[in-house]
């Protein structure tokens, strides 16, 4: 079995978190799920490729291995839901779009949980912490980017086409203010591309846990409509698509980088 997350440590007062980029499964796993659920169909794809030049930026990144259909690292350990309406769940038993992951006969136990909590969302959030709190001691601030993507169209979750860009600070609460708008500023200025602040995604767990300002944690959250970067149905690889995106996400982190406290 794979690591649960690969991270890369920098030096600069930058992490980018890509929580939900994995397609592993369970050696188990696979044999209990629909024959749609073993697409992985909710998959943020591709999203780490994107931000792969974090790195070289002198950003740390990590990401994550395993699919979210085995654990969601973006919801409370509890489970207590973070937005009205339908959700995913911290163990998913349906797909976006309201279809049942696992095969009748193989229903999800409930030792499951406590078993993924333990092997996969606390060794991830433990090295989120860390990495966190290690450049916040070296820079004395850190600011903290969680990457996601989803399709343009999901009608259960939301109404319409959701914008391109929808940029989350869970109402101004994960990050200064001054760096929120700086952050929008420059996603409006994407060529071809709409976008909102605080919208339908306004930061989940990762955002609203970490993002902590007064403490010299700023966190923001960006959702990706994935037909910024790819195809969207089915899931494909668009070269072009990507190389543009991968241009622009590294123009947004080079503004992060930028941004210091004001009374630092």
């Amino acid at each position: 079995m794979s690591e649960p997350y690969r991270l890369h440590r920098g030096e600069r007062p930058l992490l980018v978190s890509v929580p939900h980029a994995g397609t592993e499964l369970l050696p188990d796993l696979s044999g209990r799920l629909t024959p749609l659920a073993r697409e992985l169909p909710d998959t943020d794809w591709w999203i780490d490729q994107v931000w792969a030049g974090a790195p070289q930026l002198g950003a740390s990144m990590l990401v994550a291995n395993y699919s979210r259909y085995v654990i969601d690292l973006n919801r409370p350990p509890d489970d207590e839901a973070l937005y009205a309406g339908p959700g995913s769940g911290l163990v998913p038993t349906a797909t976006f779009d309201g279809e049942p992951l696992y095969l009748a006969e193989n229903a999800l136990g409930p030792e499951q949980v406590p078993l993924r909590l333990q092997r996969y969302w606390h060794p991830y959030h433990r090295a989120l912490a860390a990495e966190l709190e290690r450049l916040r001691q070296i820079h004395g601030f850190v600011l903290l980017l969680d990457a996601h993507s989803i399709r343009s169209h999901v009608p259960r979750l939301f109404q319409g086409r959701l914008p391109d860009l929808n940029l989350g600070s869970f109402d101004g609460a994960s990050a200064s203010a001054n760096l929120v708008q700086a952050a929008f500023r420059q996603l409006q200025g994407w060529p071809d591309c709409s976008s909102v602040l605080d919208g339908r995604f306004k930061g989940g767990f990762i955002t609203r846990h970490y993002g902590r300002p007064a403490a010299g944690v700023h966190a923001l959250q960006l959702e990706m409509a994935q037909q910024v970067y790819m195809q969207e149905s089915p899931p494909e690889r668009d070269p072009g698509k990507l190389e543009k995106a991968q241009a622009l996400a590294e123009d947004f982190m080079r503004l992060l980088l930028t941004w210091r406290p004001m009374n630092g």
